[in-house]
């Protein structure tokens, strides 16, 4: 049974995790957290009897998404239980108007009461840092499936642009779940959905070494990843490394497995690589926070006591040596949207916690050790709107009288399969013929306006217009301007990477007190992970401030 429940958990939950946030126009916020100590000079003083202080280290950070917030957060619970240690004060840098980075919600028609993941929208039961988190700071999750209508009867359909190659209906008692792990074993057989479960708890049980000595903390990316043995999951394609491991490459792979890495990734086995490819079907326990997952990062952000300026550029970043040839770093920045002065910043140690590509430096530091190379990030158009009309069963090449699975999956169809413009294309090319990678039919809302209407989000390579909307929903003819679709919100990001394969990965320290947390997007591309590169950068700096002078928990 937990063998057809992880592979449908996997399906089903839409776990897109996107690195990089759009900037947003917003208020001005300064703000001085309780608990941020008040910044103090560089060199060393003396307290009121004259004994000499330890000097304050300064630490900045740029980016306030799961990275930068993970690394405040755990740099300060490292430092409290840390002895012997000097005083530290964070300094956090957000060009946007909000903490969260990828995750980000927006309201159907402003309606607060109905906030909508625009970006990432789950974590899982094995995302240690996200559920402590969460626990933490109270914040209430619940499994994703809460909110969704369920006014059909299937929970879940694949659809390959000809015919709907899978359908799951919703559980209905002991019998309902069995019938349905029946249906799986008769169209694909016993052997792959075993064997693929059996991959999915080898590969998690190997990541999550990463979180603990001997491997924690780790200053080389590559050599934790070969250390914990990954490295073969990484060195391949998805396709590949599924046939090498006896999952195979048939029917259950190409459709359901495929399925999984287009929500998510919106990359086919032919192009993605074994890892992510198995994180896609490490989806047991997903959860959300309600109201947002932003929360989780918020609170980090608050518990971390950080000086935080929020709708602010950073535009240099420059090095200098002190007497002591210590060196000290200068941030400039410049808040976004009003005539402020550039400010200049001295630190001693800077994370940059953000994809380097998109810091978009005037002066840019000229000591690294190496620039990171820029990551090829996808761009995906997520398009939300509301109706009141159900999706259109002869769109999808149903029966007229059917209903249409709550969440549509999508894969490439038998013909497509067979060519590599599609396994191993990108954009337009990966998507095929079907033109989306996943409509997912949200929840239910009523405004006095429109009464009772459906939520739904669209996932796709390429803008989903208005046109493609009416005909999803069998929209014939012309109507009033808003009358059959409400609402629209559509966005672009710069989304997940493509994960190509590779056997090696950005540096985290580029100099000496400078560190890096992106490398690891082409690892695994998750808030967790992101979460994890914070952690990790934060003890390697204590580690760095500390010396032999104390002792630094390995986790708190």
């Amino acid at each position: 049974m937990a063998i057809t429940k992880s592979i449908f958990l996997a399906l089903a939950v839409l776990s897109m995790t996107l690195p990089v946030s759009a900037h947003h126009d917003g208020a001005i916020h300064h703000k001085h957290h309780e608990g941020q100590q008040p910044l103090q000079d560089h060199h060393n003083t003396h307290d009121k009897s004259g004994t000499p202080m330890q000097e304050v280290k300064r630490v900045a950070i740029i980016g306030a998404g799961s990275a930068g917030s993970s690394a405040a957060y755990y740099l300060r619970r490292f430092h409290t239980n840390t002895t012997n240690v000097p005083p530290v004060n964070i300094t956090i840098y957000e060009r946007n108007a909000y903490i969260g980075g990828r995750s980000t919600t927006v309201n159907p028609h402003g309606n607060p009461g109905y906030p909508i993941e625009l970006g990432a929208s789950i974590f899982v039961s094995v995302n240690e840092n996200l559920v402590n988190a969460a626990k933490e700071f109270g914040l209430t999750v619940s499994s994703t499936s809460n909110v969704r209508p369920k006014t059909v009867r299937d929970s879940l359909g694949v659809f390959n642009g000809e015919e709907m190659v899978f359908v799951q209906s919703y559980d209905e008692g002991k019998m309902g779940k069995w019938w349905s792990l029946a249906k799986l074993l008769y169209q694909y057989g016993p052997f792959a959905p075993i064997r693929a479960q059996r991959l999915t708890g080898e590969t998690v049980g190997k990541f999550l070494n990463m979180y603990r000595e001997p491997i924690f903390p780790f200053s080389s990316l590559s050599e934790a990843a070969e250390s914990v043995g990954l490295l073969e999951a990484t060195g391949a394609t998805g396709e590949q490394f599924l046939v090498a491991k006896g999952v195979g490459d048939g029917k259950f792979v190409t459709e359901l497995m495929q399925s999984s890495t287009r929500v998510n990734y919106g990359q086919n086995l032919g192009l993605i690589h074994g890892l992510e490819t198995m994180v896609c079907m490490a989806a047991e326990g997903a959860v959300s926070v309600e109201g947002g997952n932003w929360q989780i990062f918020e609170g980090m952000v608050k518990s971390s006591g950080a000086l935080v300026h929020l709708n602010t550029s950073v535009t240099g970043i420059t090095e200098k040596s002190t007497k002591d040839d210590k060196r000290v770093w200068t941030i400039t920045s410049q808040t976004l949207g009003d005539q402020q002065p550039v400010v200049n910043q001295e630190f001693d140690t800077i994370i940059i916690a953000s994809p380097y590509q998109y810091l978009d430096l005037t002066h840019p530091p000229t000591a690294l050790h190496k620039t990171p190379d820029e990551i090829p990030y996808a761009r995906l158009h997520v398009t939300l709107f509301t109706s009141r009309h159900p999706l259109d069963p002869t769109y999808f090449n149903l029966d007229p009288a059917s209903t249409v699975p709550e969440t549509v999956l999508t894969t490439l169809n038998a013909t497509e399969q067979l060519s590599e413009t599609f396994t191993r294309g990108e954009g337009a090319n990966a998507v095929g013929g079907v033109g989306f990678f996943s409509i997912s039919t949200l929840r239910q809302i009523s405004t006095k306006e429109h009464g009772e209407e459906f939520v739904y989000k669209v996932f796709s390579p390429e803008a989903f217009g208005q046109d493609k909307i009416r005909k999803i929903l069998g929209i014939e003819g012309e109507s009033e301007e808003g009358a059959d679709v409400t609402w629209v919100f559509r966005h672009l990001w710069h989304a997940y990477p493509y994960l190509y394969p590779r056997v090696t990965f950005e540096d985290i320290q580029l100099a000496e007190g400078v560190y890096y947390t992106s490398g690891i997007e082409s690892f695994i591309s998750t808030m967790e992970t992101s979460s994890l590169m914070g952690m990790n950068v934060a003890r390697l700096v204590l580690d760095e401030i500390v010396g032999t002078r104390g002792k630094v928990k390995a986790k708190l």
